[in-house]
């Protein structure tokens, strides 16, 4: 398989190890190494986040616990209602829930019956809502557990490189842990991210470019002097970070009951979602925890960054980098790190990678809002859309039990349903003009 680098990620990853290298015995819980998943090398737990043999992306190898299943369910149980439920599975200390941290996740998994009648479903259709995070998206349950692993190697400044969410979830999670943070978006974010982004008194950077472009620029600036002491939360503690959205995994399979779902739909920016959601599918195989039996991966992606789409429509194993032009913001990389990864997974599992128009997202956002009470972000927009185009196409099985993500709050991308959205009509104080509107039913 062909893997898509950091160009000198080696100098960087090298470079950015630098400031923890006196962080004495690191305590990531379960965590025991890092390992390539290109040749399987293995390396100690550190702030590194390519393979120094070759340049494969690493990640997070576990000793993970044994025995009983059932009495695992019921330590998970008996844990906070959030993501540290899960802190035996996790990279993270046992005592986790005890530092300050913004402690997202357990998020509601709506049964969205009114949905399932629009897209003809019978078999059980759910939304799982990310958009009750603290700072309203998915990205908060990645940046929680990055902040462990800043703390554990020595970081002073929590920084990325993001198009709208992540950098919100860094500022709160750094203020709330008490980190410096600096962010880097691209300069034509949707406004209501910019000010989310800032409003928690850290740093933030707008770069005049896309977000491939802010990515190659914090890539520089991991390996020079001035990044020295800085934890980014998507390149040198990537690893970690990433382990993060293996959490909806977990959740999800508890909330049905410990029962893997038969069908998901997830949107692909950079794809480690939905790469890291598939490993917590089968971490919770492997440890007995749902029954073994298959499962069906669906990716879902913007048509104006659809570079996974294109390269799995096309049969392709290796993805070609696409200039962004979408609505949807927060899923607008054209140079996705885990593209291939995606194309394995949703082959192995019988899934499809498909991507729908602008028009389609909007579409979607006031279907799901309209069905469901769910105000969802134009990349839960993209996700409901791709559903129903998989429907559709006789791809997805409506007959089966599916979940869609839903990964951020509708509020934050306003600029995408503005322009079709509003009152219904405008009349003076009368009972007469409201029935002069056509309104009293």
């Amino acid at each position: 398989m062909a893997v898509q680098t950091v160009p000198n990620a080696n100098d960087s990853a090298t470079a950015a190890g630098s400031a923890a290298s006196d962080a004495g015995t690191v305590d990531l819980g379960p965590a025991a190494a890092l390992s390539c998943r290109e040749c399987g090398e293995r390396f100690e737990l550190g702030p590194i986040f390519a393979c120094q043999s070759c340049f494969g992306p690493l990640e997070v190898a576990y000793d993970l616990p044994s025995g009983d299943p059932e009495e695992l369910k019921k330590r998970i149980a008996a844990g906070p209602d959030n993501i540290w439920r899960y802190a035996p599975l996790l990279p993270v200390p046992a005592d986790v829930a005890s530092k300050p941290n913004i402690n997202p996740g357990f998020t509601k998994l709506v049964r969205a019956d009114n949905l399932a009648r629009e897209l003809g479903v019978t078999g059980g259709l759910y939304v799982k809502d990310d958009s009750g995070n603290p700072t309203h998206s998915f990205k908060d349950r990645v940046v929680a557990i990055a902040v462990e692993a800043a703390r554990a190697f020595g970081f002073t400044t929590l920084s990325c490189s993001s198009t709208g969410n992540l950098a919100g979830a860094v500022g709160a999670a750094a203020a709330r842990a008490g980190f410096r943070s600096c962010v880097f978006i691209p300069h034509d974010l949707e406004q209501g991210k910019v000010v989310m982004a800032a409003i928690y008194g850290g740093e933030l950077v707008g770069i005049e470019g896309n977000y491939d472009d802010v990515n190659r620029f914090c890539s520089e600036l991991i390996g020079d002097p001035l990044g020295e002491g800085w934890g980014f939360v998507n390149v040198n503690l990537r690893p970690y970070y990433g382990e993060g959205s293996k959490t909806l995994a977990y959740e999800i399979c508890e909330q049905l009951g410990w029962v893997l779902p038969d069908q998901l739909v997830i949107p692909v920016a950079s794809g480690s979602q939905l790469t890291k959601i598939d490993k917590g599918l089968k971490e919770l195989i492997a440890l007995g925890l749902v029954e073994d039996k298959p499962y069906k991966i669906f990716g879902a992606q913007a048509e104006g960054c659809s570079p996974v789409s294109v390269a799995f429509k096309a049969g392709h194993d290796v993805v070609r980098p696409q200039k962004p032009n979408t609505i949807a913001k927060s899923l607008a990389i054209g140079n996705p790190a885990d593209g291939p990864y995606v194309l394995d997974i949703a082959r192995r599992t019988g899934g499809a990678v498909e991507d729908v128009n602008d028009e389609q997202v909007v579409d979607a956002i006031k279907l799901l809002a309209r069905t469901e009470g769910i105000f969802a972000e134009t990349a839960g927009g993209v996700t409901v859309g791709v559903t129903r185009k998989l429907i559709e196409a006789g791809l997805l099985d409506p007959a089966l039990t599916t979940v869609v993500l839903n990964t951020g709050d509708g509020l934050k991308t306003l600029d995408a349903v503005a322009p079709t959205t509003g009152p219904t009509a405008t009349i003076p104080p009368s009972l007469d003009a409201f029935r002069a509107a056509g309104l009293a039913r």
